[in-house]
């Protein structure tokens, strides 16, 4: 049995293409899907109950995070393999199979993901490298910005190796990962410090330093709208992931370099405020810039160190 996670907040819509694709797909009699609901208020919870009764529904009274729900939902699984889906995806009608049988016939494998796509058919970068302290610093910052071609973040996307080759990777972008159970169990869950953003890449971390092997295999394919949930509140998506970059760091290299990535952070986001400010007093696209300007006064005031929720 295939065990499919999907933990939702506010994107009705794109679960319910979600939840049809998955059930155009191969192995209906082997599927059990959970959905697990970070208290959506979107009307989710009765969109799941009207259109797909049979799939097995948690809502849940407040939104936990990406890491504790899918943890939660897990309690409840029965598979042998678990396929860990993001809410604004679409499968293809051969995807589970391929995953499926990717994992069968290598048994040392314990995590294998697909191609992510754009709904345009681009493919979306989901390859990784385990960050370094350089990536820590350059990838998602005012210093990617400057340098997109920076090696530094070109070798952690593994751009060095093509997306058309099935290829062991350090980690995966989570929103579809396809997980022996085995594995799972011996490695534990997700780490819930982690609300989202960087508990797959601490995850696969764990994995891999228990031997199981994390394969990236381009023949399956999910479209990936990417960030539908987070968009909707878009200071609290920059402060989580940098809070996230931040405990990531202190797990694995210490307090001293998530001490120094947290200034970093800090002093580039006091930078960008300034050059929005810059742009707005010369009247150049005056709402946009006051826009940015308010978001990133509100990340300085979190500090990057304070649980923030939506």
């Amino acid at each position: 049995m295939i065990s499919i996670i999907i933990v939702s907040w506010n994107v009705a819509e794109l679960l319910q293409q979600c939840l049809q694709s998955i059930f155009t797909c191969d192995f209906q009699h082997m599927l059990q899907v959970i959905v697990f609901d970070n208290n959506s208020s979107d009307g989710t919870v009765a969109m799941v109950e009207e259109l797909f009764p049979y799939i097995q529904l948690i809502a849940h009274h407040e939104n936990i995070g990406f890491a504790r729900g899918n943890n939660q939902a897990i309690r409840h699984a029965k598979g042998d393999f678990i396929f860990l889906l993001n809410p604004d995806t679409r499968l293809e009608s051969d995807t589970l199979t391929k995953l499926f049988t990717y994992l069968k016939n290598h048994p040392k494998v314990g995590v294998v993901g697909p191609k992510l796509v754009y709904p345009d058919g681009s493919i979306q970068s989901s390859r990784r490298r385990f960050p370094t302290i350089g990536s820590l610093f350059f990838e998602s910052t005012l210093l990617e910005t400057w340098f997109p071609n920076s090696n530094i973040v070109r070798y952690y996307r593994f751009a060095d190796v093509s997306d058309t080759e099935i290829t062991a990777v350090d980690w995966l972008v989570g929103a579809a990962l396809f997980i022996r159970r085995t594995a799972w169990e011996t490695v534990g869950g997700l780490d819930e410090s982690f609300f989202m953003y960087f508990e797959e890449a601490d995850w696969c971390r764990r994995c891999k330093q228990a031997d199981w092997a994390i394969h990236y295999l381009p023949h399956a394919t999910v479209i990936h709208y990417e960030g539908e949930s987070s968009k909707q509140v878009i200071t609290n998506r920059i402060i989580r992931f940098q809070q996230s970059k931040i405990r990531y760091t202190e797990k694995w290299f210490g307090r001293k370099w998530a001490w120094l990535v947290q200034l970093f952070l800090l002093v580039t986001i006091i930078l960008e405020w300034k050059i929005e400010f810059m742009k707005w007093f010369v009247g150049h696209k005056r709402p946009l810039r006051f826009a940015r300007m308010k978001t990133y006064g509100e990340v300085l005031k979190a500090g990057l160190n304070k649980p923030v929720r939506r």
